[in-house]
């Protein structure tokens, strides 16, 4: 199969028009002269738009197009396929698939084709974004940052004991935010088990030191000595990303230290409208970071995707989806002045997952929906995978094109943007009834109701108003372990740990804030939420207010963008004065990067075994994700972070209880320095503007020294180093031939894990640092790496030795073969505890295949295309589960696994299955979408299973293996 089709007349070649007053020219829907079209929605009429103009009868045909365009009779029914007009990479999730493509380069020359033919035939940019790590924090001395980016002994950077703010631009080993240990700053060794009697007074204005030769650091410096850290460490993978920029055609690879992926992609990428030959058409991106959805706050339809999928996209094949139902979300109410649009996001996020709208398009529209800004909107479509939706689309109006002046679209292109999406009905006006399409049901949500949230402690769908938030985390202290109880007895509930930190003692008691980060996660991308923020930090500090010293705090923007107009507006100092330094740009606490907290701090938590509480505004916080030590993990909006972080807990009521006290004994409370809705818009309007986006745009091109310096191979193949830990070709096309053989009955199969449910991305495929007892961290150090050295999984993604043994490597897997949380199972056969990458090589070694038993929700989380790639090398060959995330189950599916569902009330407890039995799958010759299969025991029992195969496509890539085989083999 070629992966180009015949060059022949187009068949909608008649649709083609001239827009008016221009030169370009577009397909027209409208000479379809079709009543149904009015009636689309609007995302839907993208995809409409899409099939028509890449309608080549091979990949796309008639048939799909009148299935799109009759989608009131053919939605959840008809399988369609949809090209977008670009390719969104992570570094994460980008580099193992830059990796893929430079290995089926190689696996196609073994077969005589010219390997330069493997090229993205889709426009793809990479944006190296999530290798950032916090090495410096303010004032930040951690005793073992180092290159390798692994754990170290002692990390610590101490902070003042004075209530008084620290000075701009003068510093003290005192005045650091974050880990300062016993050996890091002037504490005393303390006796085990209780705190040093005495200690040395911290000594005023003392200087930033560098943790490698204990000389000043300029406290100014912190993102770019986080930001050199970054480059050092991750020099060999990006001379691989260096290689696939020079190597490939179509791929744009953006280099670090400019920005999150999400804002990039937000500020530089977005187009709403692609110019391609002349030729103007709707812009649309698949991605492979879970944000990618934001972007449809813009106008502009994408989603997130595997990274197998997007590889399959890069190589030219449609994304094939089920035509989607739309699901119309209907905004009607005016929205409180003290409302965020985080409160708004996880308001609107409670009411659609509570709709059931997996797998569903969201679009929105309503009167409601004009009082939202652009940032506003693509806050709000940031959290479409929390409540399981495709995509959260706002059609372009006027709002739109308001904010897109600010990003310096000049007036020339909004004018050609505005006319070419009024000619093909993509333009709205939320107040015109009239307008409005006909959806599959519609849902209703009265703006007025959002009232200021949090959501925790372990979940982000357990959302908690903050009037409430004081007597919640009473009611987790009180339940039984679970989603959100800590089982804490009454009588330690009280417990207060006293500890010393650099020379001060403080104490700590269930509900303690120690960790309070605004990271570059879902808020960023808003001004007016940042701004209140800051405008709270700089009230803050003039009512004389300051942050508990030994809180970690940490400001990690999505891009310069954010930094600049925070500086622009006057509100960056008081963040700083507060603690919240700007550490670097990239991921930063959200994906486990954060620098463990100070040891004396750790030790109380430990002695009086309290639930201390993280603060964060990001999108993702599962139980000991931040830190292992830190128990409840609240999402806030980052003005409610900073205020955590003023009070010190969470147990308390802000309506009722003072933040603090000043130095004259006044009580400040909330609403003393909560900033208006008036002074927060002013102040938008004021900073916001092009210039801002004009600066991202020159670093954009400028890139920075040791990227612009970095050496790359020149070759056509990529010349692999044996020897490297970070970049190794994996082993998806070993023994590649060219015709796939049929499917094989999967026999006698054991199983490796017993899971329960919401079984997370992160337990299957952990981020953050490698553990040094992990099956990763053995073989690290058989390669004589030391700890300093490991970096993180994240970072080491392009080589499947080390995520094959991550894989299910978290110390929170709950394997109910093993009773406990931890990364381990039973091997059957000789019935050892062992790591379960060891047990599956055990497996392996003996030629017996593998499958996994799972309650609901299995793969819920992150997009990782590892949570697939790591079971395939483990050899698993099916995953058995009451339900899947959907987006896991592709994933799955793309990798040539089963995701097998039980039937309706059944689950493993219902059928007495103890998971020791061995496992027999019988496949018949010619598998089918959403087939039933029967699954016998070693037992005697046997019960059926429905096979998740939506499409014929999955079918095809499942009977080759996996999609990375089957595009190879269009290549053959």
């Amino acid at each position: 199969m070629a992966l180009t089709s015949p060059v022949k007349e187009h068949p909608y070649g008649h649709l083609i028009d001239t827009l008016k007053d221009s030169k370009f020219k577009f397909y027209n829907p409208h000479k379809l002269n079709d009543p149904r079209y009015d009636k689309l929605p609007l995302s839907i009429r993208v995809l409409l738009e899409a099939a028509i103009r890449n309608c080549d009868g091979f990949y796309t045909k008639d048939e799909d197009v009148q299935n799109i365009l009759d989608w009131q009779q053919k939605q959840n029914k008809a399988e369609v396929p949809f090209s977008p007009a670009r390719v969104l990479l992570q570094d994460f999730t980008g580099i193992p698939a830059m990796v893929d493509l430079a290995a089926m380069r190689d696996a196609v020359a073994k077969h005589g084709v010219d390997p330069s033919l493997v090229n993205p035939k889709c426009p793809t940019d990479l944006i190296v974004d999530h290798s950032l790590q916090i090495d410096y924090s303010k004032c930040a001395i951690q005793n073992a940052p180092n290159p390798g980016g692994g754990d170290g002994p002692n990390q610590g950077p101490p902070r003042s004991t004075s209530s008084r703010p620290p000075s701009r631009g003068s510093s003290q080993c005192g005045g650091q935010r974050g880990s300062c240990s016993k050996a890091a700053c002037s504490d005393p060794p303390a006796s085990p088990g209780r705190p040093s009697a005495s200690s040395v007074q911290q000594i005023e204005n003392t200087p930033l030191l560098c943790p490698f030769h204990l000389k000043p650091v300029s406290e100014t410096d912190t993102a770019l000595k986080n930001q050199e850290m970054e480059l050092v460490r991750n020099k060999e993978r990006l001379q691989f990303f260096k290689w696939c920029s020079k190597a490939f055609k179509n791929v744009n690879v953006v280099p670090p230290d400019v920005g999150a992926v999400h804002q990039v992609n937000l500020e530089y990428l977005s187009r709403v409208v692609q110019v391609n030959d002349g030729l103007i058409y709707p812009d649309s991106v698949v991605g492979t970071d879970s944000h990618t959805t934001m972007i449809n706050g813009l106008g502009i339809l994408g989603w997130g995707v595997g990274g197998i999928e997007s590889e399959a996209v890069m190589l030219g094949q449609p994304v094939s989806l089920t035509l989607p139902e739309v699901v119309g979300c209907k905004l009607v109410g005016t929205i409180n002045p003290l409302t965020t649009s985080i409160d708004i996001v996880l308001g609107i996020t409670k009411h659609l997952r509570q709709a059931g709208i997996a797998g569903k398009f969201v679009e929105f529209f309503g009167p409601g929906v004009s009082q939202l800004s652009a940032p506003d909107r693509t806050t709000i479509a940031n959290m479409c995978p929390e409540y399981n939706a495709t995509v959260s689309f706002f059609p372009v109006d006027q709002v739109t094109l308001k904010h897109l002046k600010k990003t310096s679209f000049t007036q020339e292109k909004l004018e050609l943007l505005e006319s070419y999406m009024k000619a093909v009905k993509l333009f709205r006006s939320y107040e015109d009834s009239s307008e409005d399409p006909q959806f599959s049901e519609v849902i209703e949500i009265n703006l007025s109701s959002m009232a200021p949230c949090v959501s925790g402690p372990k979940r982000p769908q357990d959302r908690v108003a903050v009037s409430s938030m004081k007597e919640d985390f009473q009611s987790c202290l009180d339940e039984k372990v679970g989603f959100k109880g800590f089982h804490i007895s009454k009588e330690k509930q009280d417990m207060r740990v006293p500890f010393l930190h650099c020379g001060q003692e403080y104490q700590l008691a269930h509900g303690s804030v120690v960790i309070a980060a605004v990271i570059s996660c879902t808020n960023n991308c808003n001004p007016s939420v940042m701004l209140t923020a800051g405008l709270l930090a700089k009230k803050a500090v003039e009512a004389g207010l300051v942050v508990k010293p030994y809180i970690r705090t940490s400001l990690a923007p999505g891009s310069g963008m954010v930094t600049h107009y925070l500086n622009t507006s006057g509100v960056l100092p008081y963040f700083s004065q507060l603690g919240f330094e700007v550490i670097g740009y990239g991921c930063a606490t959200c994906v486990g990067n954060t620098a463990p907290l100070p040891e004396a701090v750790v030790d109380a938590i430990k002695q009086g075994e309290l639930v201390a509480c993280g603060v964060l505004s990001g999108n993702r916080h599962f139980e000991g994700r931040l830190c292992d030590c830190v128990r409840a993990n609240y999402l806030a909006s980052p003005p409610l972070v900073v205020a955590y972080a003023l009070a010190g807990t969470v147990g308390i009521d802000f309506e009722k209880e003072p933040l603090g006290v000043t130095s004259e004994g006044k009580e400040v409370f909330l609403h003393d320095i909560w900033p208006s809705r008036e002074e927060i818009q002013q102040t938008e309007e004021d900073t916001v503007i092009s210039s801002i986006f004009k600066d991202l745009r020159g670093r954009m091109k400028q890139g920075n020294t040791f990227w612009n310096n970095i050496d790359s191979p020149d070759s056509v193949v990529f010349p692999w180093d044996h020897k490297s830990t970070y970049i190794r070709s994996p082993s998806f096309f070993s023994k590649l031939s060219k015709e796939a053989s049929p499917p094989q009955t999967i026999e006698n199969a054991h199983v490796l894990l017993f899971l329960g449910d919401k079984v997370t991305t992160d337990h299957i495929s952990p981020a953050g640092s490698i553990a040094r007892v992990s099956a990763a961290a053995k073989y690290l150090l058989s390669k004589r790496l030391t700890p300093r050295e490991f970096n993180s999984y994240g970072a080491r993604r392009g080589n499947d030795a080390v995520m094959t043994r991550g894989t299910f490597a978290s110390i929170k897997l709950q394997n109910r073969f093993i009773g406990k949380p931890g990364p381990k199972t039973l091997h059957i056969p000789s019935g050892q505890t062992l790591d379960v990458y060891e047990a599956a090589e055990r497996y392996q070694r003996d030629g017996i295949p593998l499958i996994i038993l799972a309650g609901k929700d299995y793969g819920s989380g992150n997009s990782r295309d590892w949570v697939a790639k790591g079971p395939y090398l483990l050899g698993v060959r099916a995953v058995i589960a009451e339900s899947f995330e959907t987006l896991h189950k592709n994933q799955l599916v793309g990798m040539g696994i089963m995701p097998l569902e039980f039937l309706p009330g059944q689950n493993a407890d219902s059928l007495e299955l103890s998971g020791k039995e061995r496992f027999t799958i019988v496949l018949p010759e010619s598998l089918s979408p959403r087939q039933q299969l029967t699954v016998k025991t070693s037992q005697g029992k046997s019960f059926v299973v429905t096979a998740l195969f939506d499409t014929e496509t999955d079918v095809i890539f499942f009977r080759h293996g996996g999609l990375l085989r089957y595009v190879a083999r269009t290549l053959l």
